[in-house]
């Protein structure tokens, strides 16, 4: 059976880490990105299964990079995790509205994202 391909886009490399190791050990293949422009140009080049997306990075935000993968007809289909510091309820509804299929609120349970991205992947 072929491995499911996530892609992990954070600019804090201690989570990058955390979550790339822990979907290893579930039988993911990771790629990662530290920035929005990387991880557009890795969606293309990597072809991964699902995003899992930080909202404040560098260069271009996760807000932005799901717009992008939203307004893309080869991408639109893409499953979106947004893992992010923003708690708010108006956080939540702005990443739904703008595409995340899932809303993870830093910090977050391993297991609650192991599940979801096995629901999505």
């Amino acid at each position: 059976m072929t491995k499911k391909k996530i892609l992990v886009v954070d600019d804090e490399i201690e989570a990058l880490m955390i979550v790339k190791r822990v979907l290893e050990a579930n039988g993911y293949e990771v790629t990662t990105a530290l920035d929005g422009e990387e991880a557009l140009e890795k969606i293309k080049s990597a072809a991964p299964d699902a995003v899992i997306l930080d909202i404040m990075l560098p260069r271009l935000n996760g807000e932005e990079v799901c717009k992008s993968i939203r307004g893309d007809p080869a991408l639109c289909k893409l499953p979106v995790i947004m893992l992010t510091g923003k708690t708010t309820d108006t956080d939540r509804i702005v990443g739904r509205v703008i595409g995340a299929d899932v809303y993870i609120s830093k910090p977050f349970n391993l297991e609650d994202l192991i599940s979801a991205v096995r629901e999505i992947a």
